[in-house]
């Protein structure tokens, strides 16, 4: 009987630490962040709650487009926990993304969320790749009012597929979601990687590799 209870009680516990594998859930009303504070905790450390104020829960300017004059014709608004410090340990953080005319998001993962994205104006050509091995490519065109998700942890882009701009809002279920830019992260790493791991394992000429990390 106690080892078939013991069991129960190991089931439970693992089936709750999967339910909550995300942001940790608030244990109080709000945890404004402070976050120059030499604590470190996961996430950030709160504000005393009779010093909050309403700025600490207020972002002003996501109706300005970015600027999109950059190599990718794309730019990214994020509103987090850094733009909105009450964002702390509620789970949630938006980005505004604007293109230009073909501009691209290039692929990139959130390792702390998923996404859901509504295109404002424009159509985009959206997609992400499943996990290996069967590395399955998902794509969309979307139009204006159009909303598509991306999982938690997956490669994702978006690129205009229109002549004109293209403008979109993304939720996030993070506070803190990331951003893995795989291009960046593979040829601009800092130190390089060895041109030797990267040329073998894409499997071309170290030269091409030493242009690639030059470029990045």
């Amino acid at each position: 009987m106690a080892t078939r209870s013991f069991l129960l009680l190991g089931i439970l516990a693992l089936t709750s630490s999967l339910a909550f594998a995300s942001d940790p859930s608030p244990l109080q009303d709000f945890c404004v962040a402070v976050p120059n504070s030499p604590v470190l905790v996961n996430g950030l450390v709160c504000k005393d709650p009779k010093l909050v104020q309403a700025d600490d829960f207020f972002f002003m300017g996501l109706d300005k487009p970015g600027n999109t004059s950059n190599s990718l014709g794309s730019k990214v608004t994020p509103v987090n926990v850094v733009q909105i410090p009450g964002l702390n340990t509620l789970g949630i953080s938006m980005a505004r993304i604007d293109f230009a005319p073909y501009g691209l998001n290039p692929p990139h993962t959130h390792p702390r969320a998923t996404e859901i994205l509504t295109v404002l104006e424009g159509t985009l050509y959206v997609g992400f790749v499943t996990s290996n091995p069967d590395n399955r490519l998902i794509t969309k065109v979307l139009q204006k009012g159009d909303v598509f998700v991306f999982p938690v942890g997956l490669i994702h882009f978006q690129r205009n597929a229109g002549y004109g701009n293209a403008v979109a809002i993304a939720a996030l279920s993070s506070q803190n979601p990331g951003v893995i830019t795989i291009a960046n992260a593979v040829f601009g790493s800092n130190p390089p990687i060895s041109d030797d791991v990267l040329a073998k394992a894409f499997q071309v000429d170290k030269k091409v590799v030493d242009y690639l990390q030059s470029v990045f």
